[in-house]
């Protein structure tokens, strides 16, 4: 089924590779990030004042912690981030992880654990994994071998963790608890329903459904929780990276869109590509909890 959105531009970012777009509640903004550009982003949609800080290495995500910081994955390992001060702070490195390598995508869950993958930054290279950030201690967690991680995510009740293998085309899913998270088992198969396009940033709304960006794909995908396709949005852009809930009632679909593999006929034909995008959406997300540091 369309859902037939009124899909809006809410900023001319210009981004290369947006991604890992999150709703800051505390400070009612936006934020998402530019990786390719190595751009911290920042969006008020209640006044459209916007601004990038510049990143000390590509960043892969930023998600809201303790203390008003943000914790955040760059290629050379997690950082936090105080927004008031624009400082970027080293934590240190991912363990094991290859020099090729950089992260991608993460999320928090209930106990306030931060879910990361990593992946090969050529594209190619089945180098990257999935992590667990627990209250400053990392450890491997979730699937192994993959190309492009995207995700993790998780939903509201804490019970289901996602993970995404962009180039495999598949999303997993797993049961999670306060111990950690259990075997992965097929969720979707993004290419036997959309053969030209790849799953990409995951996100779970207020009624449980999985909604995932297409690159490739222009459109925006939404499952059940039994991995059934319900419904899908196209977008004014091809490469659909990730979706974030945010406003107030958290019922405002924010979407963040990339232009690092277009052409310049692709750009003449979708213009606002690269921008981030909003739209009122036909369900709520949920409250996102903060990230523990320790």
């Amino acid at each position: 089924m369309e859902m037939n959105l009124q899909v809006r531009q809410a900023l001319a970012a210009d981004c290369l590779l947006g991604e890992g777009v999150v709703w800051d509640a505390a400070r009612g903004i936006v934020w998402f990030v530019d990786i390719k550009r190595q751009r911290l982003w920042h969006f008020d949609p209640a006044n459209g004042s916007n601004g990038y800080t510049q990143a000390p290495a590509q960043i892969g995500w930023a998600l809201p912690a303790e203390g008003g910081l943000l914790l955040c994955g760059l290629k050379d390992g997690l950082y936090t981030f105080a927004p008031e001060r624009e400082v970027f702070t080293r934590l240190g490195p991912v363990p094991g992880e290859p020099a090729g390598n950089r992260l991608n995508d993460a999320c928090t869950d209930p106990w306030g654990r931060v879910w990361f993958g990593s992946m090969d930054d050529g594209e190619s290279a089945a180098s990257g994994r999935f992590y667990v950030f627990d209250r400053g201690t990392i450890r491997a967690a979730g699937p192994a071998g993959i190309a492009i991680t995207n995700g993790p995510a998780v939903n509201a009740a804490g019970t289901r963790i996602y993970f995404t293998d962009t180039l495999g085309q598949k999303i997993f899913v797993a049961d999670l608890s306060a111990a950690g998270a259990g075997e992965p088992r097929l969720f979707a198969d993004i290419g036997a329903l959309f053969p030209e396009a790849y799953p990409d940033g995951p996100v779970i709304d207020a009624e449980d459904h999985l909604w995932t960006g297409l690159y490739h794909g222009s459109c925006l995908a939404r499952f059940a929780p039994d991995g059934t396709l319900v419904a899908t949005q196209a977008m004014p852009a091809r490469d659909i990276t990730k979706l974030a809930f945010g406003g107030a009632d958290l019922k405002t679909g924010f979407v963040t869109t990339a232009t690092k593999n277009m052409s310049g006929r692709d750009m003449v034909h979708m213009p606002q590509a690269g921008s981030l995008f909003a739209f009122d959406a036909p369900v709520a997300g949920f409250a996102q909890p903060i990230a523990r540091l320790g």
